[in-house]
Order: C-alpha cells, then structure tokens, then sequence
C-alpha cells in the first residue's frame, strides 16, 4: 500500500550503515522496472538539485487478482523542494471526484480517482491512466513513479521487527474486528496494515486514515534507521529483497545509485503529512470528496515550489511524521 517511498525510505536509511555501492547492486538484481507514466504526465528531464516530484501508488492487488478487480488504496505525491533537504508527502483522496480522460479501453469520464486505476487495467497500464488523470488535475509532470501492494508492505515491516505506532482514539477493524487501543504500541506487519486501511467510524473519516498512513511511513523510516542491519547480512539481503519483490519503479532514467544519493540527506524530521484541501459531498447517494479553491492553491505551490510557505499558512492540513 503505502509505499513506493518504502523504497527510498528504507534504502535511504540502509544507505548510511551498507555502503552505497553494496546496497545498489543487490537491490538492482531485484528491482522491477516499468515505464508507469503516462507521457502526458512524465517531466522531460529531472533535475537531481530539485525540486522532485514523485508519484507513489498503492495497489490493493492481492495474489490471483486480475486487473479488473485492482484498485488504488493509497495514492501519494512527494514533494521534494531544491535543496532536497524536507519532503511533502501528499496524500490525494481516494474518493475525490475527477475527470478521468480516456485510457485503456476506458472512454473518459467524471469517477473517483481510485477507480482510474481499475478502469485502466491494473498494472503498469493503470497507473498511466491514473498518472495522466492527476497530471490534469493538478498540472505536475513527475521525476518518477512506483507501484506497491499489500504483500509487499506487509513483509517489509515484518522484517523491520514492527513498528511503533501511537494510536490516537479507538479503532475496530471492519476487516478482521481486530480493535486498536488509544496509546503507542508495536504493530507487525499484518497489524499495521489493518490499521492503516481502516476509515469507517473515524472522527475524521478518510482524512484520518491519511494521517494513519503518513504516520507509518515514519514508523517505518524511524525503524529502519534504528536497526542494526551492517551487523545481520542476512536480514539486510531477505529485507533488500523484499522491497524489491514488492515493487515496480519507473525513474524516469536516473540510475537508482544517483537518485539515492542526492536523497542522501532527507530523515524523518524533515518529512510532513499533507492532506489535500477538499470536502465531502453526497452525490446522488454517492459520497465523493470535492476539492476546494485551498486544494488548487496547494498544487500551484507544489508547482512553484514554495510548499514551505503553503504550509506555515494551511496548518490544519499538514501532519509532522
């Protein structure tokens, strides 16, 4: 789910105790490499000095599942200014109502954005739909893209040891009636990823669970960092495989070692939640997510590169990881 940025995160924080060189070798025997933008949607050349911009999607594919029945559960755009020194990791709504352009036997037409992913086939072909749709809604052309699913996320964690996570007000699983706890707690792979799925009976709905999942990308660089893996060659090779099983990257070009080490330098503390400016609304009895005019405003300075003024002035929409 959450995370392509699984690659960078974790491998971000491996960099430091393995060696870059080590640790680009083994993950490139392992990595899948697709070209998942849609032109329409891919940046002409990307500028290592910044600003960045990546797409990251979340497939809820499951072993056996075809493409038709492949949805997006998380969809996030990172953000990262010159310098490359902080990243915005912008959660876009799964139910925000969109103009989907044609694609993939798909005709065109007004759904929610997690549907352009189905609708394009799954796959390498669904994220060039879901690219194209977003490079129109908000006017980005991307450095790059990964696609993740739920098995992926799951075993990276596990082999991470858990994560710790802080549980705010109580939370019943509709999926396993599992129930979370308010209070910091460790959570395996399989716990956390529950818990990031759920939306229903949240005070704050779907725009909780966008928090949920930004707070586990944290987690699990906070982890990462923390554990010893210079010291467990084999938990480093069954950890760097995993995320590569897990994952398929498209980088617009740039060679996996240069990427990493221009993003050397990004940590945790340098990482905010941002959640898209929108509102739901009923439509007929339908509930969709509508974008507002802060919403347009967010993406222009994603544009502009100015998101650290954008968020000193939106902090109601922004989550320090």
């Amino acid at each position: 789910m959450l995370l392509g940025v699984g690659l960078t995160v974790l491998l971000l924080a491996t960099l430091a105790v393995v060696g870059l060189r080590v640790l680009t070798d083994r993950y490139e025997g392992t990595m899948t490499r697709a070209e998942l933008l849609d032109p329409s949607a891919r940046a002409d050349h990307t500028d290592l000095d910044g600003p960045l911009n990546y797409l990251l999607v979340g497939s809820d594919r499951r072993p056996g599942d075809a493409g038709s029945e492949q949805r997006t559960d998380t969809i996030l755009i990172v953000h990262v200014p010159p310098g490359l020194r902080e990243g915005y990791l912008v959660s876009v709504p799964r139910d925000l109502l969109v103009a989907i352009p044609p694609g993939g036997g798909y005709p065109g037409g007004e759904d929610k954005i997690n549907t352009a992913y189905e609708y394009g086939g799954g796959g390498q072909p669904g994220a060039h739909l879901l690219s194209a749709t977003l490079a129109r809604l908000t006017g980005l052309r991307f450095d790059g893209a990964a696609l993740v699913d739920f098995a992926g996320l799951r075993n990276v964690i596990d082999l991470l040891g858990g994560v710790e996570m802080c549980v705010r007000s109580e939370v019943r699983s509709i999926h396993t009636d599992r129930v979370f706890r308010p209070g910091c707690q460790r959570m395996d792979g399989a716990q956390a990823l529950d818990y990031v799925r759920q939306r229903y009976d949240l005070p704050g709905g779907d725009y909780d669970r966008q928090t949920h999942q930004q707070q586990l990308l944290g987690a699990m660089l906070e982890q990462a960092g923390e554990t010893r893996l210079r010291t467990d060659p084999v938990r480093l090779h069954r950890l760097i495989g995993a995320v590569g099983d897990s994952l398929t990257v498209d980088t617009n070009g740039v060679p996996v070692e240069d990427l990493l080490l221009a993003l050397h330098g990004l940590a945790t503390d340098g990482l905010r939640g941002v959640q898209v400016p929108s509102y739901p609304q009923m439509i007929d009895q339908v509930s969709y997510v509508r974008l507002d005019d802060e919403g347009d405003g967010l993406f222009a300075a994603v544009r502009g590169s100015r998101m650290s003024d954008w968020a000193g002035a939106h902090p109601r929409w922004v989550t320090r990881l």
